[in-house]
């Protein structure tokens, strides 16, 4: 075979991988537009319902609890009925949860449907970096992994120009009617669009190669390894026999070590849970209310939330840039250094908000700092911590246990974003700028976690992790 034909079969490979990973991203898209649809429809659902800040926390946390719940389900029953089965399951759970969040009678049974759309997007939020792991070359692995958070993002960005188009058009209020619903019964329903599509990709993209070796369907795996690699198939599917070590599925129980849980996992455990600690998601959960609490307009806020969400998606694209360039581990570091300094710059800005008569309002010069802080905070982010976190997941583990530590993985990052967003309106009330110093502490955490504890894993392939 010449140069040319063996460089034309390579690229056919990668060309069709994009296209697969594309299609299993989109539970991303979802995971993104799901969990921060919510953002506009905050103040609706507590004028509509009579909610305090308290409830209100329960309410919007609700789909997170779900989300740990379907993150920690997924990797047994992916390694039971395969990566795609599970997509399927979680793109049916993500229709039935936008109509019914869009249709509830009290605020209770909205946070029932809310959990539900969380247990989808858990699932997705594994299964996504998961699969696209298995079916990426090394060598492009990385930028095929971002392509989960890039996913997310522009979920995140879609669900704030909804949220503002559809206000706009009821006036500019998420509570005003807009035919026979409020407005922000509509925003909670869009997803079932996107969610009807993932289901369709999700039932036409060919199973992951590794998990058809784990079942014994090798001639299966073989014709899957022949359409996305480009070295031998059958050589392929013997280094996956030997790195699997057995045909026995993995078990939550494979995971246990000298201090609970193998070291490895621990690792994982930690990079997760700090992706969360720093706060990101307080920024796409309350961003629309925490701009009014201190003097913006409901329809500036809502413009506001969709910036943020453009500069969020500028800074994935940087990161996919450069994960394959430079590595995970520097693009952390300097992904903590800029968080902490960003965080702790907002905080600041914010203890110059003044309260009169009942109305908070920022001087100018420090509403123009914390916009730009806060922007800058969501830029760091979103070029480290928000790509390689999930990239780490979802390469970092030995192939033996990789199902059952992502899992384990994504249910903390769950978990922990659970926490920040339970807390943060109970927080807001208290002292706002604190509440900043103190995520801008986990940052400065995360910054001497990595130097110290995180191995880097560019450019190696799955069967490799955990051999060194």
């Amino acid at each position: 075979m010449s140069v040319d034909q063996t460089r034309g079969r390579s690229t056919d490979h990668l060309a069709h991988v994009v296209m697969i990973a594309g299609a299993a991203a989109l539970g991303g898209f979802l995971f993104g537009y799901d969990t921060s649809v919510i953002n506009g429809a905050v103040g609706a659902i507590q004028e509509n319902f009579g909610v305090g800040a308290a409830l209100t926390g329960v309410t919007v946390a609700a789909a997170l609890l779900g989300s740990a719940l379907g993150a920690a389900i997924a990797g047994g029953i992916a390694d039971r009925i395969g990566r795609t089965r599970v997509m399927q399951v979680a793109a049916v759970l993500f229709i039935i949860s936008a109509i019914g969040s869009a249709l509830p009678f009290t605020v209770w049974d909205l946070a029932w449907w809310r959990i539900v759309g969380g247990v989808a997007v858990g699932i997705a939020s594994m299964i996504g970096p998961a699969y696209i792991a298995e079916v990426a070359p090394a060598a492009y692995r990385g930028r095929l992994g971002s392509l989960q958070q890039l996913a997310i993002v522009l979920g995140i960005a879609v669900s704030q120009l909804v949220n503002y188009a559809l206000a706009a058009s009821a006036g500019g209020s998420a509570s005003a009617q807009l035919g026979p619903l409020d407005t922000w019964q509509w925003m909670l329903a869009v997803e079932a669009v996107p969610a009807l599509i993932y289901l369709v990709l999700a039932s036409v993209i060919p199973e992951s190669p590794r998990f058809l070796v784990r079942a014994g369907r090798i001639d299966q795996a073989r014709g899957v390894l022949q359409r996305i690699e480009s070295e031998d198939a059958d050589t392929k599917i013997e280094e996956i026999r030997n790195a699997l070590g057995g045909e026995r599925k993995t078990r939550l129980s494979d995971l246990r070590g000298k201090f609970g849980v193998l070291p490895i996992v621990w690792v994982g455990m930690a990079i997760a849970a700090l992706q969360q600690f720093v706060g990101i998601n307080v920024i796409f959960y309350y961003s629309s209310t925490l701009w009014q609490s201190v003097g913006v307009e409901e329809s500036n806020s809502l413009l506001l939330s969709l910036f943020t969400s453009i500069v969020n998606i500028i800074g994935t694209i940087v990161a996919i840039a450069l994960v394959d360039k430079i590595g995970r581990k520097p693009l952390l570091v300097v992904g903590s250094l800029g968080m902490t300094i960003a965080l702790a710059l907002t905080g600041w800005a914010f203890s110059y908000a003044n309260v009169v008569d009942g109305e908070t309002t920022l001087p100018f010069e420090w509403g123009a700092l914390a916009l730009v802080s806060a922007s800058a905070f969501v830029f760091f982010f979103a070029a480290s911590w928000g790509v390689v976190m999930w990239v780490l997941l979802g390469e970092m583990f030995p192939s033996r246990i990789r199902a059952a530590a992502l899992a384990l993985g994504t249910a903390t990052n769950w978990i922990a974003n659970w926490v920040v967003t339970v807390t943060f309106p109970s927080m807001q009330a208290w002292n706002l700028p604190v509440t900043y110093f103190i995520y801008a502490a986990f940052a400065l955490i995360s910054l001497f976690f990595v130097v110290r504890y995180l191995k880097e894993t560019k450019g190696r392939s799955l069967e490799e992790m955990g051999t060194s």
